[in-house]
């Protein structure tokens, strides 16, 4: 019983998320790559058919795949994340936010900025990874 309570743990996560994820891809303010990270990542612990769907997928699977196996994310997705990034605390700022919750979402975006702008091209790991 416990094992099957777990596994629909996981698989409630990978549903939860895969669903964010797309609704990620048309609203340009809720990120679509974290969400389909996190759906792979509950797919594989409770779903192989799930799981294989959403790596075989054509516009999401190379995304997830140069994550799983590199830690790489690629040119286009990092600069529609950074676009994406300076663009929040603009809006934040139009819509009359207090200046202290401007100034933590800054803060806040300024460091996923730095991780995201920090991880490697997929071509560049592809090139560098001595495990092939």
């Amino acid at each position: 019983m416990r094992k099957a309570t777990i596994r629909l743990a996981w698989f409630t996560l990978g549903v939860v998320s895969l669903l964010l994820g797309l609704v990620g891809a048309v609203l340009p303010l809720l990120p679509t790559t974290p969400f389909l990270l996190l759906a792979a990542f509950g797919f594989a612990r409770s779903s192989p058919r799930l799981h294989g769907w959403l790596m075989a997928h054509r516009q999401f699977g190379p995304m997830i795949r140069n994550w799983e196996q590199y830690g790489a994310i690629d040119r286009r997705s990092k600069r529609v994340a950074v676009i994406v990034i300076a663009l929040t605390p603009v809006i934040t700022w139009l819509a009359g936010a207090p200046y202290w919750a401007l100034a933590t979402q800054i803060a806040v975006l300024a460091v996923v900025a730095a991780f995201i702008l920090t991880r490697p091209v997929p071509e560049v790991a592809k090139q560098q990874d001595v495990r092939t």
